[in-house]
């Protein structure tokens, strides 16, 4: 009896034990040892950026990374553009970001944001021969170049008569400065200065810091459990001397005294719409996006014209007797069909403006000529092949008739293979017109305001992803179904069998 009540007792203190080890281990920090999906934009030097390796380096990199370990976790960086970091916090796609954002009352409404790590401001760059712009003052009726979603995108907008250019990157505003398109670029000053620093561009210079006093903040969703945690180790690092190491080691000086909590307090509670207030949100924003689809159709109308023309020249080179003819004509297909059209349009907006920099003299495109230059050119090598195929198809006795009758070889393709061809091109061309729609999107990347570009300006605003790129979704949809329904009807009346029995069913 002894031994059995002895025995109960001992498994009974071995439960309780080991159960409040269990609770124990429960009550410390969730996310202790956890890998925290952290989101960053590699393109902000000297904060976040890729090195000659492809890894990613900067300040913000460095002192991530230094909070992990102050706080036991680790660190997953996943690169994101600037405008989509903040939506796929709120999506919780990602746990935290950390891409020198800077922390302000609207992003404070919709995230949360860590204890300030970094003091900077926005800066003025200009041409270093530029003598007009000498401060914020002269900005007036000026172009500028922003990267959108910015503060710095915030700030260009309070000047009178400025018309704002919006870039996905930084590097791609200064660019544009530098190419002579705007006349002053509205950035971050480290950032600037950074880039003029290290002589990655010539012919800058800024003539004005700090136009604002800002912080940045490591960004987390609302409600975030990894928010104490992020807040602990970046405490951790800044007492310990490791951020001094850190800022040291990046701009060789000194860092400012830093504030142990925002003046913009972070607001509770979960920021959720209903479908009412997002149905009416859509709403107001569908004249802003409605503006930007007949920007897309012009684009459009314009490069589907001038690739149709070009594109049936090339088509019927292909079939040129005279080898070296042929075989440019080729050469000219395979170029613009192997190579992404977003890279044609880098090459042509950028690249030939910088090129002829360097070859002294000066030479700009207009946001439009350059979109329309880069979808025609795509396009053309793509309606090269329907051509071809197309004159292809038409039996070879066509043109013994035609030959027979004493046309010419020009007559013959004029008056009797092209017409034939053309009603057999319509349906690929269709699809045709439909996909370079669908690639005018892309031109937003040179700062050209269709339709997308129209979409990424409202969230970079308000930072209602969902409910926006739905509706240019929608958009989308309703112009591609509308030119799909014209070429079916083009079609039709282009065929002459089925004129005739919708005549006939007329007449009956």
């Amino acid at each position: 009896m002894l031994r059995f009540g002895f025995g109960r007792w001992l498994r009974w203190f071995l439960v309780v034990g080991l159960s409040c080890l269990f609770l124990a281990g429960c009550s410390g920090n969730p996310s202790a040892g956890k890998t925290l999906r952290v989101a960053t934009e590699p393109a902000f030097p000297p904060f976040e950026f890729q090195g000659k390796g492809g890894e990613l380096q900067g300040f913000s990199i460095d002192l991530m990374n230094a909070v992990a370990t102050a706080a036991g976790f680790q660190v997953d960086f996943q690169s994101l553009p600037f405008d989509g970091i903040i939506p796929a916090l709120r999506a919780k796609t990602v746990d935290a970001a950390i891409s020198s954002i800077t922390i302000t009352q609207e992003r404070a409404k919709t995230i949360s944001f860590s204890r300030p790590y970094f003091k900077a401001g926005l800066a003025i760059a200009i041409r270093a021969d530029n003598q007009d712009i000498t401060g914020f003052d002269s900005l007036k009726n000026k172009k500028i170049a922003v990267q959108i979603g910015t503060t710095g995108a915030a700030q260009a907008k309070s000047v009178p008569g400025v018309e704002i250019r919006s870039f996905d990157s930084a590097p791609i505003a200064l660019q544009e400065l530098l190419n002579g398109n705007v006349d002053a670029v509205i950035n971050d000053a480290p950032v600037t200065l950074y880039a003029i620093n290290t002589g990655n561009l010539q012919g800058i210079k800024v003539v004005q810091q700090l136009l604002t006093e800002e912080f940045y903040g490591v960004a987390t969703a609302k409600n975030s459990l990894y928010l104490p945690l992020i807040n602990q180790g970046l405490t951790k690092v800044l007492q310990t001397g490791i951020y001094q190491q850190i800022y040291q080691k990046w701009f060789k000086s000194t860092p400012p005294k830093l504030p142990e909590k925002s003046a913009i307090a972070n607001q509770t509670g979960a920021s959720v719409s209903g479908i009412l207030t997002s149905i009416g949100f859509i709403w107001r924003s569908f004249p802003t996006l409605l503006n930007g689809a007949l920007v897309t159709l012009q684009l459009t109308i314009f490069s589907v014209v001038v690739g149709l023309v070009g594109g049936s020249l090339i088509g019927i080179v292909r079939l040129s007797p005279i080898s070296p003819i042929r075989w440019l004509a080729r050469a000219y297909i395979d170029f613009f069909r192997g190579t992404p059209l977003l890279v044609q349009i880098f090459m042509i907006y950028f690249g030939l403006p910088a090129i002829a920099q360097e070859l002294g003299f000066t030479f700009t495109f207009d946001r439009l000529v350059a979109g329309v230059i880069a979808l025609s050119l795509n396009s053309a090598a793509y309606i090269a092949e329907i051509v071809r195929a197309g004159i292809q198809s038409i039996e070879p006795g066509q043109a013994e008739a035609a030959k027979s009758l004493g046309l010419n070889s020009l007559e013959t393709m004029g008056f009797v293979i092209f017409p034939q061809a053309f009603r057999r091109m319509i349906p690929p061309l269709g699809n045709e017109f439909i996909s370079l729609l669908k690639d005018t999107s892309l031109v937003a990347v040179i700062g050209f305001e269709e339709l997308f570009r129209k979409g990424q300006l409202i969230v970079a605003e308000n930072y209602r992803s969902f409910e926006i790129y739905a509706a240019v979704a929608v958009v989308y949809l309703c112009l591609t179904l509308l030119s799909s329904q014209a070429f079916s009807r083009l079609e039709v009346w282009m065929n002459p069998v089925k004129n005739e029995k919708s005549k006939f069913k007329s007449q009956s």
